[in-house]
Order: C-alpha cells, then sequence, then structure tokens
C-alpha cells in the first residue's frame, strides 16, 4: 500500500518542481505579472526563510528540521492502519510539499514562490500541498471519535 503513497508524493514533487522551473525560465527575481489586476499576480520571489520569510539565511536548520518531519512522516506512515486514506493523504501531501521545498534550499539556498495574492505572503504550490495536508490531519486528528478515517 505504500506505492499509492509513493506516487502521489512524487506528483506533489513533480508538480512543484515544475511550476518553479517555468517561473525561474520566465521570470527575473522580483518581477510580478498580473493575472486578475489588485487581486492575483505572479511574482517571482527567492525566499531565503521559512513562512513570511521568518529566520532568512538559516538555511542548514531548515534542511535538518524538513529531514526530520520526512523520516517522522515515513515512519507514522508505516504504522498507519489500512483504513486511514485522508491520513495518507495528509500525510503525503505534506512530504511532497516539504520535499519540494528542500529541493529549492540544496539547489539554490532559498525557496521559490510566485503565488501573489497581494493581502498574503507569496507562496508556492508546495506550501499549498503542505497546509492542505496539516488541514486534513487536524481534521482527521481532532474529529469526532469514531468519525475519524471516514472520507468527506
Amino acid at each position: 500500500m505504500i506505492l499509492p503513497f509513493l506516487l502521489l508524493v512524487a506528483l506533489v514533487l513533480g508538480i512543484d518542481q515544475f511550476s518553479k522551473y517555468i517561473i525561474r525560465a520566465n521570470f527575473r527575481p522580483n518581477e510580478s505579472l498580473p493575472v486578475i489586476n489588485s487581486v492575483f499576480h505572479l511574482t517571482y520571489v527567492n525566499n531565503p526563510g521559512a513562512a513570511f520569510g521568518l529566520l532568512a539565511y538559516k538555511t542548514p536548520v531548515f534542511v535538518g528540521v524538513t529531514l526530520l518531519v520526512a523520516v517522522i512522516i515515513l515512519v507514522a506512515y508505516r504504522f498507519l492502519p489500512p483504513g486511514r486514506i485522508l491520513l495518507r493523504l495528509a500525510l503525503a501531501l505534506m512530504l511532497g510539499g516539504a520535499l519540494g521545498n528542500l529541493i529549492d534550499r540544496l539547489r539554490f539556498g532559498y525557496v521559490v514562490d510566485f503565488l501573489d495574492f497581494r493581502i498574503w505572503p507569496v507562496f508556492n504550490l508546495a506550501d499549498i500541498a503542505i497546509v492542505s495536508g496539516v488541514i486534513l490531519l487536524c481534521w482527521e486528528l481532532l474529529g469526532p471519535a469514531g468519525e475519524q478515517g471516514k472520507s468527506l
């Protein structure tokens, strides 16, 4: 049952890396293209920090934390009962997103961000996968007793 999990991790990672390649190939750093004027722009930003640019240039810390989280996710996955589909999905999304940002940090020393809604710091598809995974994880773990594991 690990193959679907790994395929989803690879899909998230592939889509994330491809989207960042497209941005890097077509934009200069800090260049912005309005998609919906004053609402949504594609803005190429090199983010050397974590969320909101916190702890900028602490790449070794982020690499270490990401590797630790990846190991924890893989170990946790191994012990999940087969029926916990949403938990498996959550872990795959988080791992794929974390690995996408890890690759950026190892290659460039920063994360490539480009989704700009003007009311929130610029982010990327890996960030969406991570946040979606965390939301699913919370949904499953904090839901009413006896409801965990059921599909939405």
